[in-house]
């Protein structure tokens, strides 16, 4: 199967990111290489651009994509949390820009092998976004207790019907293991009641968002590398995140606020005595979103934000 995929807010993650022709440019989650296509075309000579994406598919696809400026590209298997030991593995301390667009790829999503879509019925449980890892997510739906479970749907998924869809799971589990995304999807939609599956989305979507967040570590990857990725950026330098989902938007928001304001003194203190300095500023008080013509031909963007923060000019 074809690795396709849609860049995002393309326009705008590149109009914020100030490419600088000589800089040096990372993408932590390098997909199929659309955002990365586009600094490239930017960049010098003497530029350099390093793409950063655990799945194997997506290396492959955005090596082809960038063939034409090899000289300047390098492409790293890894995750983004792993950002600053990658980098300096290469010599690189510092850099201009960093992308990362935290979406599921329309290519993952579409191939039933790697089992992150609900549409199809006897595609397997896998949701890896990385395929050495060897835990799946037809291990955590078989594995994981009832509580574990209401609890990442809950908090993951946002879902009002948590608590019955793990107890849904659990009772099926206990008859036979539960093996592809048909089955489930079966005893998600037996867990929520007729009328509101009628009048929502597709019922599965919430859960299996959650499954997946949960065996990936999404949102802890995010939490633990945020304030690494500002740190190595350089006076001006800036980082262009898209996020999803409000859980993962939270995450960057809040981040970013501290990064941009992290004096803990108390607000009645006539001056900060803590000593921490601002790291940068943000530069989207509001996230960008879509354009009405972006949705149009790409309605997997709906709930796609960026925000934007600068690091500042002097360290």
């Amino acid at each position: 199967m074809e690795f396709k995929h849609k860049s995002v807010l393309l326009k705008e993650t590149i109009e914020n990111l100030n490419i600088k022709p000589d800089g040096i440019y990372v993408d932590g989650t390098l997909g199929g290489g659309g955002h990365a296509y586009e600094v490239c075309k930017r960049l010098s000579s003497k530029g350099r651009f390093i793409g950063i994406d655990q799945d194997e598919d997506a290396i492959k696809a955005a090596t082809r994509r960038l063939l034409e400026f090899e000289d300047k590209v390098q492409i790293i298997r890894s995750n983004y949390c792993d950002m600053r030991e990658a980098l300096a593995d290469i010599g690189v301390y510092k850099v201009d820009g960093i992308v990362l667009d935290l979406g599921v790829s329309s290519y993952q999503l579409d191939d039933p092998e790697r089992g992150f879509t609900y549409r199809v019925e006897d595609a397997p449980l896998d949701m890896r976004m990385d395929r050495r890892q060897e835990f799946t997510a037809k291990e955590l739906i078989n594995t994981y207790s009832e509580m574990e479970l209401y609890r990442i749907i809950r908090d993951f998924g946002e879902d009002k019907f948590a608590k019955n869809i793990a107890k849904h799971i659990a009772a099926a589990r206990a008859k036979k293991p539960i093996e592809t995304t048909g089955e489930l999807t079966e005893i998600i939609k037996a867990a929520i009641p007729a009328k509101i599956r009628m009048n929502a989305g597709h019922p599965a979507k919430r859960t299996f968002q959650a499954i997946r967040i949960e065996l990936n570590k999404e949102l802890e990857v995010l939490q633990n590398s945020l304030e690494d990725m500002i740190d190595l950026l350089n006076p001006g330098g800036r980082i262009c995140i898209i996020t999803f989902h409000s859980l993962e938007d939270r995450i960057v928001k809040s981040i970013y606020k501290k990064s941009e304001n992290p004096c803990t003194c108390p607000s009645d203190f006539p001056i900060c005595v803590c000593g921490k300095k601002s790291l940068g500023k943000v530069i989207t008080r509001k996230p960008i979103i879509p354009t009405e013509e972006e949705l149009v031909y790409n309605s997997r963007s709906k709930s796609a934000k960026l925000r934007v923060f600068e690091k500042a000019q002097q360290e």
